[in-house]
């Protein structure tokens, strides 16, 4: 018998790393020539001027800066590695998509509950206004004055972006088939996977409820992907595809 080399860098993974990594250097590097990539490849919700179909995938290979990339980069690349060398490399990178794809799903249903709710408050005209011309005062750093109409307008008109919907995802599968293996926070602290993702999950779904104002982390989009992660890992443990 053969037995397959665990890879540190798996053929996937790796090229994961690379896509993320040119889309970010073109986002930098074309922002300067006038040509916003963030605006073309981000989620924005379907009432925006600025929607478009593939922004369900390409938005998790956009990053807002160095940190937000280095750090989901430095996650998918510690557990995803395991996973492929695990999985193979199709059956991971349809893990990664579909996940990352239920993380837009998600966080885009429960924007527009937040937005229907919001909206129910003002009248048609100035939701009409705020779908014509919010999105130009985002971009110019302005918004409305009116407390109701600023929030829908950045509720429709800015955008989601990163690769943490597909990157909870691959936490979420890495916990429920190694529960029992450590996870070292602050390298020193020993945790259990199950629990380290438990906690990350419950901690998502608080933050999410909790709506803080002055909070821009997309905590709906996280749960999505430990959601469709539990669908797509128990359909393949029914079917006989995986054990754990």
């Amino acid at each position: 018998m053969i037995r397959q080399q665990f890879s540190h860098l798996p053929e996937v993974v790796k090229n994961l790393l690379i896509i993320n990594g040119l889309f970010f250097l073109a986002t930098w590097t074309l922002q300067n020539q006038g040509i916003d990539l963030t605006k073309m490849f981000s989620l924005h919700q379907f009432q925006s001027p600025d929607f478009r179909p593939h922004q369900l995938i390409t938005h998790m290979f956009m990053h807002a800066n160095f940190t937000h990339l280095f750090f989901n980069m430095f996650t998918l690349w510690m557990f995803g590695k395991t996973l492929e060398n695990m999985w193979g490399g199709k059956r991971f990178l349809t893990y990664y998509i579909i996940t990352g794809l239920g993380a837009a799903l998600i966080y885009i249903g429960y924007i527009q509950f937040q937005i229907n709710t919001i909206s129910s408050n003002i009248d048609s005209e100035t939701y009409n206004m705020i779908i014509n011309k919010g999105n130009n005062l985002l971009n110019n750093n302005q918004n409305f004055t009116d407390p109701i109409s600023g929030k829908l307008n950045l509720l429709i008109n800015v955008p989601m972006l990163g690769a943490s919907g597909a990157v909870y995802g691959l936490l979420l599968a890495f916990g429920m088939l190694f529960p029992n293996s450590l996870i070292y926070l602050y390298m020193a602290i020993p945790v259990k996977t199950k629990y380290f993702v438990g906690g990350i999950g419950v901690l998502a779904l608080i933050s999410g409820i909790g709506n803080n104002p002055g909070d821009n982390v997309a905590h709906f989009a996280h749960l999505g992907g430990m959601i469709f992660g539990i669908i797509l890992l128990k359909y393949w443990k029914k079917k006989g595809d995986i054990y754990f």
